[in-house]
């Protein structure tokens, strides 16, 4: 019988949020955090530091960021669609592989928009072949007498479309820029097709990597993961049960069972005899895999959050940009933040908690220990909280 508050303290733990984080963090931590949670997703929004860094902080601390790009640009991470775009384990590129040719074969917008422009598609792979890696502003309006004339955004749909049924790939970004080559250049030793498993056994694959990385979880928690259907998922569970690679867990809190993966049975005799403990203050991205599913994240956390930058500011009620505070196995409010690195300042623009949760001093020394690091770590070390203090503002001020 397992319940609610563990099965948190499994996923915490199978997630690396379960404990601090290493005092002096690598590169190859950086590539085994990816590994851990199967998926690192990508987000441009750069008011704090962009998510994909974000997440990795939030479990290694102050780490040098360029170390993700540098795992990219080395070919241990590629970029495709999964729970969104995301970075992704190399090893995983044989399964993703069989989506790339399903979208190429059955997504009519990709099939009809190729079809429909050959000579484009052609003059893309011909430049990137000759000049090597293009990102779409190398790609300047062409006025042509025989092929009529093709703006930019053309030419980008084109990188984007031939991304996306795999011709082209992303070997690595530089400011964040994609820059676009040719499949054969990037992962040449993964080109044979007729080596790629059906698609019944790649969701299967994506079924059970997701009950192994969040190490417990519901069935109707698995879809999300890596935006699967649901009847393949309820076929992929069936499977993995008669396979004895998952097992069903009575509990407490959630009547139609817990699904584990044989690989966390140790995990889950560690949480059961409350051996694992969350001691761990941190902020999450907004795209952390801990919270992206926000179903999952109100039914374990009771948190409802969502994401408000894309509101109007009058609607907007934690933030643009708000941050979730975990601490100690629970989420008890948000923060939102910006980073002026010009003038090395975080602005903490407003700082909410749970009406539940009352900050005690365990709390405030934990929290003020993880701004401080969060400051650091975006070389802002100058904290400015609003000039109107409330009382929970001075309480973290004259901790920090």
């Amino acid at each position: 019988m397992i319940t609610r508050s563990q099965i948190i303290t499994m996923q915490l733990s199978s997630l690396g949020l379960l404990t601090p984080p290493p005092s002096e963090p690598s590169k190859s931590d950086v590539l085994q955090t990816i590994r851990r949670m199967g998926i690192l997703q990508i987000d441009t929004i750069s008011v704090v530091n962009r998510s994909p860094y974000l997440v990795v902080w939030s479990r290694l601390g102050n780490y040098d960021p360029v170390w993700l790009e540098n795992n990219h640009a080395d070919g241990e991470l590629f970029e495709y669609w999964a729970h969104a775009n995301c970075f992704i384990p190399i090893e995983d590129y044989p399964f993703f592989r069989r989506k790339m040719l399903e979208r190429a074969t059955h997504w009519w917008e990709i099939s009809e928009w190729v079809k429909n422009h050959q000579e484009m598609i052609a003059f893309v792979k011909e430049t990137i072949k000759e000049k090597g890696p293009q990102k779409s502003s190398d790609f300047p309006k062409r006025v042509g007498k025989n092929n009529g004339w093709w703006d930019w955004k053309e030419e980008k749909i084109a990188l984007d479309l031939l991304w996306t049924k795999g011709d082209l790939m992303i070997p690595y970004r530089k400011n964040f820029q994609r820059f676009y080559d040719l499949r054969e250049n990037v992962v040449p030793h993964f080109l044979d097709d007729l080596e790629i498993s059906e698609l019944t056994k790649v969701n299967e694959v994506f079924v059970e990597k997701t009950i192994r990385i969040l190490g417990a979880t519901r069935p109707k928690w698995i879809a999300d993961y890596y935006r699967l259907k649901k009847k393949e998922v309820q076929d992929s569970i069936q499977t993995l049960i008669d396979k004895q690679k998952i097992l069903l867990v009575d509990s407490e809190d959630f009547p139609e069972g817990i699904l584990i993966h044989k690989d966390n049975l140790s995990m889950m005799d560690q949480t059961l005899n409350g051996n694992l403990k969350a001691q761990h203050t941190s902020f999450l991205s907004p795209f952390d895999p801990l919270i992206w599913d926000r179903i999952r994240t109100k039914e374990l956390f009771d948190f409802e959050y969502s994401i408000e930058c894309y509101l109007p500011a009058n609607k907007r009620k934690y933030g643009y940009f708000s941050l979730p505070i975990l601490h100690d196995g629970q989420l008890i409010g948000r923060m939102d933040s910006k980073a002026h690195r010009k003038e090395k300042i975080l602005e903490i623009k407003s700082l909410y908690f749970e009406s539940w949760f009352t900050p005690d001093e365990h709390f405030l020394v934990e929290f003020a220990n993880t701004l401080r690091s969060f400051a650091n770590w975006h070389q802002t070390p100058n904290i400015l909280f609003p000039e109107i203090l409330d009382d929970q503002f001075k309480i973290i001020k004259s901790s920090s």
